[in-house]
């Protein structure tokens, strides 16, 4: 069963309510009916809602299934309630006069109602930039317990084989802190995927075979790791060379009494140039799908579409998000 058809099954039904920002983006607002018409999300669209009826009609789309919410129609009442949350969630860092502004955004305005309850995640990107996506996040929902910062994974798929790769979207410096904990908030990725996590913690050098900080920064980086997540201690291992990671006859020259290294289906790289460009060359050339950037981290959860996104990239996101909200519940 294909990560999708996995997915698909375990959300089907469940009545998981996503918003998208964008809905009046013909991706986001065909992508948002076709997952309702399957079943598979409750989708709320926001947008102006003369707008989004046009384009329905342009499209021969039926919204009955669809929520549609124009943020320049909410009742005093409700926009009040939004507000307070607002104030309340930013703990005297944000006024009620900002609180408003904000909620003139719809980024801001989605992940509002996420923080509320009202929706249990978030997909939006298709005509905003990553940080018009996260930051608002990083206001509202803020990070899980036990996290301090949000990194961005890809799960790349091809037949049966599947990894997580991360951090390939977020994090510009790496120290070994960020690594420790993109580290476990990968395994818990994976886990959600349906992997049992055996994570690599990558560098240039397998076991000592170099010196100097930067493998230092791994070593350093694997034993955070382990205690920040004790139970995942024998399921994370490094410092390992990609080879010494993947491969089983040279894990066993290089690394033999290691638990990981040969079997590994999680890859930590030690930067953001080398977690993006090994994705993209595992896409390329390796022919697998990515599927990502998945942001790990957050409290609840909300994922970044790439502004090229196609329908069908929009239906993957959202069903990825209702799978790690459903995982959550």
């Amino acid at each position: 069963m294909s990560l999708f058809d996995q997915f698909e099954t375990q959300i089907k039904g469940k009545k998981i309510r996503l918003v998208f920002p964008e809905g009046n983006d013909q991706r986001v607002l065909t992508a948002a009916v076709e997952l309702a018409d399957q079943d598979l999300v409750q989708p709320i669209v926001l947008g102006p809602t003369a707008e989004i009826n046009q384009l329905a009609a342009d499209l021969s789309l039926n919204l009955d299934s669809i929520e549609v919410i124009d943020i320049d129609q909410v009742s005093d009442e409700d926009k009040a309630a939004m507000v307070a949350t607002i104030v309340d969630r930013r703990r005297g860092k944000t006024d009620e006069k900002t609180a408003q502004q904000w909620l003139t955004d719809v980024n801001y305005f989605g992940t509002t109602l996420v923080q509320m309850g009202e929706a249990e995640g978030m997909v939006s990107g298709a005509t905003h930039p990553t940080g018009d996506t996260v930051r608002p996040a990083l206001q509202l929902i803020k990070t899980a317990p036990g996290s301090k910062r949000i990194s961005g994974a890809f799960v790349l798929e091809k037949g049966d084989e599947r990894y997580v790769f991360a951090d390939c979207a977020i994090n510009i410096n790496i120290d070994a802190e960020t690594m420790a904990e993109v580290a476990v908030q990968s395994a818990q990725t994976a886990q959600v995927f349906g992997l049992d996590p055996k994570v690599a913690m990558l560098s240039f050098s397998t076991k000592g075979s170099a010196k100097g900080d930067e493998v230092t920064k791994v070593t350093t980086a694997t034993q955070m790791a382990k205690d920040l997540a004790p139970d995942l201690a024998d399921q994370i291992d490094g410092e390992l060379q990609f080879d010494a990671a993947f491969v089983a006859n040279v894990a066993a020259a290089k690394a033999p009494e290691s638990t990981v290294a040969g079997q590994a289906n999680v890859f930590v790289f030690p930067s953001l140039e080398a977690g993006n460009i090994g994705y993209k060359i595992a896409q390329r050339m390796g022919g697998f799908e990515a599927v990502g950037p998945i942001l790990q981290g957050l409290a609840k959860p909300v994922s970044d579409l790439s502004r090229g996104a196609s329908k069908d990239d929009v239906v993957k996101a959202a069903i990825i998000t209702a799978a790690q909200a459903l995982a959550q519940r």
